[in-house]
């Protein structure tokens, strides 16, 4: 039987371009690493839809099964899991974000 928060989180990311699993909101990041993914997306001009895991315990611990990724934040960019804060902020600095975001037709404003 199909796991239904796996459902969720996969409708969730087929749903939009960019889709990112925070703490918090992008408004009010509930963490230091969630905050400073959302910022790299806006510098970047990047327009993404967020979760908030905390209002959902069973999203929470479903999106690291899903992804076999134990932490959070985590973004998704065309329904393929990028990484954490840590492999999101490397991408941004070397150049690659912005080349993947391109490459996978994902719009970016200048900022």
């Amino acid at each position: 039987m199909e796991n239904p928060v796996f459902a969720e989180i996969q409708k969730h990311i087929d749903g939009v371009p960019v889709m990112l699993f925070m703490k918090g909101t992008p408004m009010f990041p509930q963490c230091g690493f969630s905050a400073r993914v959302v910022q790299i997306l806006k510098h970047a001009g990047v327009p993404f839809s967020s979760v908030n895991v905390l209002e959902d315990p069973e999203l929470r611990e479903g999106i690291k099964q899903f992804s076999n990724w134990p932490t959070i934040p985590q973004l998704y960019v065309k329904g393929e899991f990028i990484g954490g804060c840590d492999i999101v902020t490397e991408m941004y600095q070397s150049g690659e974000l912005q080349t993947l975001l391109s490459e996978k037709g994902v719009t970016q404003n200048a900022a």
